[in-house]
Order: structure tokens, then sequence, then C-alpha cells
């Protein structure tokens, strides 16, 4: 049955009076209250609030005096009772509401503040299902909820980043809060909680093993108003999940101007490909333009890898994204800024290195502190026109793989190193990817395509340029191996392959024409390697 409209206009101005102040996060909560106080408002507090304020030396009434009730079972009854949710619901100006609350001794409440109990920090913690239940706040949302439902004569805080503004506008107004401003509480209050709940059913799916659960809620937090999106005409905001993976939305900028939504995407799709690279086996870099590797390479030290990585392509590497899987040092930092850059990526780097690196006051330098865990599980979102496309991470990785030779010939050991590293960037490259490499580097890379043997011809033709700017002889496709995200449906793109110089293939097969792509593969002596594990990326 729905609830009958009542028509009362709301007020524009309502006096704060009374506060009613029940939170975990107490920062700048004493400050705040003092001002409050200062401003004529009484002040009434549940427990740990209670307490922080009366040991401030100020004047504060605990909820139990309005409820006439204690709080009970460990405090997690406290505020879910008739005093308060009156206090916070009733249409003051309704005949019906007000009767009601003078009836029952109900005193009107103009002002909550509530933040919630860290669920989500404790859910990333690692803390044991007990304990994860335990932090789910029950008060908090209701009182939350009610008060943002009834911002007509309630105002509510969720965010001591606002404490300021509130006085600000207590001051400004003699007492009283504006509509607008209360509305604008409101807004961010019943996001918040919907965030929460966001975070609570999330955990719940994943602890129950609920792969497709019937309803699906996602939350994140404003971390950023950027400039401007994908194009100048397009409004973009970044907003952080909690998600403590290691990468673009948990780094620490050094230095440089504001990332911008492109720098993000990018430096995400960067960092995710150097994570495939255990640093204790050799140092990688991944140079990045628009989502996709231009270049590719592990070496023995950080400047090794990147100068095989920058002959790949060095004209798509300007302007480009760099990232690595090992402590930025300085003779890599020397290098890699003498072409221009967006935004290094790294673990971590050293004093020295960031000093290069600030000559360039533009040049973003960002720290993780770690590696994203290739096999990790994860979720990816992606929005279509009505709905949303929900899907795990790619978290397959080539070493994990049962590689199932097919061919006469079998990959040489040196082959089958390469064939592995060629397979690990595929991963990363837009479908239909294909990917050339040689000596642990990329020498040719084609993303992106609609047919599979164009981006075979694409990934050639670069090594032909890069050849040619290189002053090489010839391109470094010669003699390489080649990588391919999905099955070859013909034998076209292959034959492109061998055409470029590869002697060796890597790919998940499946086709229904496999054996006539690995006749064409026996016919010219190349030897093939089947994955069993597609790596589409669209």
């Amino acid at each position: 049955m729905a609830v009958p409209t009542k028509n009362i206009p709301a007020p524009d101005l309502v006096p704060v009076r009374r506060a009613l102040l029940s939170v975990f996060d107490k920062t700048g909560l004493v400050d705040f209250a003092k001002a409050l106080a200062a401003a004529g408002v009484e002040l009434v507090s549940t427990g740990g609030t209670a307490t922080a304020l009366a040991a401030a030396g100020m004047a504060v009434r605990d909820v139990s005096d309005l409820t006439g009730f204690p709080e009970i079972m460990d405090g997690r009854v406290k505020t879910l009772h008739p005093s308060v949710h009156g206090a916070l619901l009733g249409i003051r100006d309704d005949a019906e509401h007000a009767k009601a609350m003078h009836d029952h001794n109900i005193e009107p409440i103009d002002l909550v503040v509530s933040n919630l109990y860290p669920f989500e920090e404790v859910r990333r913690s690692g803390a044991g299902y007990a304990s994860i239940v335990e932090n789910i706040d029950i008060g908090g949302p209701a009182m939350i909820r009610a008060s943002a439902k009834n911002h007509a004569y309630v105002a509510i805080v969720t965010d001591p980043v606002d404490y300021a503004s509130v006085v600000n506008a207590l001051e400004m107004n003699l007492g009283s809060l504006s509509l607008d401003f209360r509305k604008m509480l409101a807004a961010k209050a019943f996001a918040r909680t919907a965030t929460y709940d966001a975070a609570i059913s999330g955990w719940f799916a994943e602890a129950l093993e609920i792969e497709h659960p019937t309803w699906r809620a996602f939350g994140g937090r404003l971390d950023q108003v950027m400039r401007y999106g994908e194009n100048p005409h397009q409004d973009a905001g970044f907003y952080l999940s909690g998600d403590k993976r290691p990468g673009v939305a948990t780094a620490r900028q050094l230095q440089g101007k504001q990332l911008s939504y492109n720098n993000i995407n990018d430096t995400d799709a960067a960092f995710e490909l150097v994570g495939e690279f255990d640093p204790a086996r050799s140092a990688v870099i991944a140079i990045i333009k628009h989502a996709n590797p231009c270049g590719v390479a592990e070496g023995e030290t950080l400047k090794a890898a990147y100068a095989k990585a920058l002959a790949c392509d060095p004209v798509s590497a300007f302007g480009g994204i760099v990232a690595m899987n090992r402590i930025l040092d300085a003779e890599a930092a020397e290098e890699i800024v003498k072409t221009f850059t967006e935004v290094i990526i790294a673990p971590d780097a050293t004093d020295e290195a960031a000093a290069i690196v600030a000559a360039k006051k533009n040049l973003r330098l960002l720290v993780t502190g770690g590696l994203p865990d290739p096999r990790a599980a994860g979720t990816t979102v992606k929005s279509v026109a009505g709905g949303l496309l929900v899907q795990g991470r790619d978290n397959a990785v080539v070493d994990d793989l049962e590689l199932r030779v097919v061919t006469k010939r079998a990959p040489t050991p040196a082959e089958l190193a390469d064939l592995k590293f060629a397979f690990r960037v595929a991963k990363h490259v837009k479908s239909n990817a294909i990917v050339y490499a040689k000596d642990g580097a990329t020498v040719g890379i084609g993303a992106g395509q609609m047919s599979r043997v164009d981006s075979s011809r694409i990934a050639a033709r670069k090594a032909l340029d890069a050849a040619e700017a290189a002053g090489l002889a010839e391109p470094l496709t010669k003699g390489s191996v080649v990588a391919s995200d999905a099955f070859f449906p013909f034998a076209d793109g292959l034959l492109s392959a061998i055409e470029a110089g590869a002697t060796a293939v890597i790919q998940p097969g499946g086709s229904m024409r496999d054996e006539d792509v690995i006749a064409a593969a026996d016919e010219h002596g190349i030897a093939m390697v089947f994955t069993g594990v597609r790596h589409f990326r669209h």
C-alpha cells in the first residue's frame, strides 16, 4: 500500500537546536561538537561518542535519557527506539505528527552526525566471518536513512569532511540550515548507505560463492573530478571501490599533474600487464598507448628492458605510459625521460630516480608498494545500455596451463620461453591480438582488428617500420615466435606470421579447422603449441 502524500511544503531554514552524534570515526568530532555547542546546540550522544565528548569536558546528554531505555546487547540496541526515530521522521508541520510527538514526549532532533562501523576495512583485513558480520552496522544506517528521508526538517552529516561546511552554514544562517543544504547532505547520505550495503551484499555473495546473485550492487567513493572523460565534451569522475589490489587506484602519486581519464585507464592496463612477470626472474618494462602495449620486454635490468621495449615501436611510445615490475632506479629513469612520457608506474622508486623524473614537472610518477597478483580472483564490470556486464577477472596464467604440442616439431627451449612471454603479453592486447616476440621482447604487435590475419599483417608491418628506424637489415620478426589470443579460424593468419619470419606459434586451439592450421604449420616446419585457454580482451 502506497504511503499517502502529505503535500506539506518544507521550510527553507530550520533552526538547529538539538543534535544527535553517534560515530565510529571520531576524526574532527570534538572540535565539531564544540562548534555546535558554541552555537547553542544541545548535544545528545551514544556509547563511545558520548565518552569521547565527556572526556573533552563537554556537556552531553546520553541517548538513553531520550529513550528511557538503556543501551543493551553490547550496544547493538541503543538508537532503535521510537523516541529517536520519531524525533527524526516526524513531519513537524503536520498536525497529526506534531500531536504524536507531543503525546509521547518525543523531542525533535534537528541534526544527526553518524558514520558507520568500518565494514569495508574489516572485510579487507582478512578477519573471520563472525568478526565481519559483527561490523555490519544496523542502527547507523537506520538513523542515516530516516534523517535523509526527512531532510525537510533534519540535516544528516555522514562525513567528517563536511563538518566545516556545516559550521559555516550555521554561522551564515544564524543557527539554521537551508533546505538546499539539507538536500545536499541527504543525497550524500543515501549514496553512502547504498555503497555500504553494496559492500555487504558483495561480501555475502563472495563468502557463499554465489557467482550471480539476483541483485547486484557496486559502490565507490569519489576520488577526483576530472577535467573531462575520454573526450573533452564528456564529464568524468574517478571512484575508488576500496579494493586494495596494487595499481593506479591505490598508488601514491609522487609528482606530476593530475591524472586524466585516459591516463588512469591506460596506466591500469600497463600495470596489470607487468604484474604477469615475476620480478625475481627478470626486470620487465611495458609501454602502453591507448590501453594496448606498443612494446614489452624483459631484461637483466630495467634500463635494458626499456631499450628492448622501446625498440618494438618507438613512434607509438611517444606520449605513452611506462610500467615496470621492479623499483624504478636512476639508470632506467634517465632513459625513460628522454622520450615524452605521460605516466611512470612502479612498485617503488629510489630517491635518485624520483629526482630525475622531477625534472619533468608534468610527468606523473606513481608508486604502488607492490604488484597485482595475476592469479587472484576478481570482478570486472562494463556498462551497456540498460544494464551491466559482470564477469570474473581473467586470471589464467600461462605457467599454470597444460601446453600441448600439436605439430611434428616441438619448440626449442628458447622458443618455448618466448612463446610463454608472448602469450602473457597477448592476454593484455585488445582482440584480435597477435604478438611477435624474440629474446624476451615484443618485436611486433597487432591489436584490435576485425580479422586475425589483419592483426598479423599489422604487427609484421610495425616490425618492418621499427627495423627501418633502427637501421636493421631485416625486421626482428625473422626468427621470432608468435602468440594469438584466440584460435586461428583459417590458416591465412598463420601463413602471414610465417611469412613475417615466425618459427613457432602459441594459440588456444579449438577451431573447426585446427587440422588445416596444424597441417600448414607442419608443411613449413613450424612448431605449434595449444594452450586450451583463450584471452579475448574487448
